[in-house]
């Protein structure tokens, strides 16, 4: 059973931060989920994910062109999951059922902590998948380095 990561960003937008929590699934060795639920979001994503340093480059691709089921890392608005992955990751309030949390390893929603309406759809993700019995974890960046604050 995996558990839900809630990650509050205050300092570095979803740019900078997805690519970091990628490169550390990618280095447990997890395929990847990115939904997210504006497809032109989740072009944009694509777009800076190729645009990333050399060193650091996460293969990827997105969801409904040719060899989706090969990517490690798929980015896409669809709730199914093509590539096997073991991690979704839940970007601009996408949503995130109970059963994922459940049979994937980790699950991590990333959310801007300055915009009002994102918290409130984070903490109501909180509190449903909490309900519904999953683990869950809350981290924070607000003191210049990722730190728990919570757990469930």
């Amino acid at each position: 059973m995996g558990a839900a990561f809630f990650y509050h960003l205050t300092r570095h937008p979803l740019e900078t931060t997805l690519p970091m929590l990628l490169g550390k699934a990618h280095q447990a060795g997890w395929r990847v989920i990115v939904r997210g639920h504006d497809p032109v979001r989740i072009e944009w994503l694509d777009e800076r994910l190729w645009l990333g340093p050399e060193e650091g480059f996460l293969p990827h691709g997105l969801a409904g062109r040719p060899h989706e089921a090969d990517q490690p890392v798929l980015l896409t608005v669809s709730e199914e999951i093509p590539n096997g992955a073991l991690c979704l990751m839940a970007v601009d309030g996408a949503e995130v059922a109970p059963d994922e949390v459940s049979r994937l390893e980790r699950v991590c929603i990333l959310f801007d902590g300055h915009d009002d309406a994102a918290l409130q759809k984070a903490r109501g993700q909180w509190k449903a998948l909490t309900s519904a019995g999953c683990a869950a974890q809350y981290w924070s960046e607000e003191s210049g380095r990722w730190e728990k604050k919570a757990e469930a």
